[in-house]
């Protein structure tokens, strides 16, 4: 069985090792926690292609490194996440339900109300590392749509599987899914 994918993301080359989803799929795991040079150089390359936006959204917490560096390189002083719990702090809270590829069962996602305030009637540019199913933006937009927010794109570094087939989806690479073996799905 093949245990890595070799790809070249925004100018740097990474090994993602392949982690078994189940008997029948596998996936190549991106993690950019950790990775400046990828961090660094994948925001600078989204930024290049993304639509006007006046805040970035991302839910936590793999999108983290990624929202934090694009907002630093754009010169915008704030950001918003999608928490996956309510924190002491966060007052008059949103909530959805997901199920996303990666994470088992169903989870929910959290929007502080003051967050939220802000958002209103503002271009939001919603971020992930990587979109698979796109379960996760599709909860973080339905939260941002309830603060009455605008989504005017959706962007992430990798589209994985079906979803580099979507055309409302701004990636920078298509990361296949894998057979039991490790061989791409494609």
């Amino acid at each position: 069985m093949k245990t890595e994918y070799k790809m070249t993301i925004a100018g740097c080359e990474r090994a993602l090792p392949i982690c078994k989803a189940s008997d029948e799929l596998a996936i190549g795991a991106f993690v950019i926690f950790g990775d400046v040079e990828l961090t660094v150089a994948a925001a600078g390359a989204l930024l290049k292609i993304a639509p006007e936006y006046d805040y970035l959204v991302a839910p936590e917490a793999k999108a983290i490194p990624l929202i934090h560096e694009m907002a630093r390189q754009s010169g915008q002083n704030e950001y918003f996440l999608v928490r996956k719990a309510p924190k002491l702090y966060m007052n008059g809270v949103f909530e959805t339900t997901v199920q996303s590829i990666t994470t088992k069962g169903v989870q929910k996602l959290y929007m502080d109300g003051a967050d939220a305030k802000k958002m209103e009637g503002k271009r939001i540019l919603l971020l992930d590392d990587v979109i698979s199913t796109g379960e996760s933006i599709a909860a973080v937009e339905e939260l941002v749509k309830q603060a009455g927010g605008i989504v005017v794109g959706r962007m992430a570094i990798l589209a994985e599987g079906d979803a580099a087939k979507r055309d409302d989806i701004i990636y920078l690479e298509k990361l296949p899914l894998f057979d039991a073996e490790g061989e791409p799905l494609e």
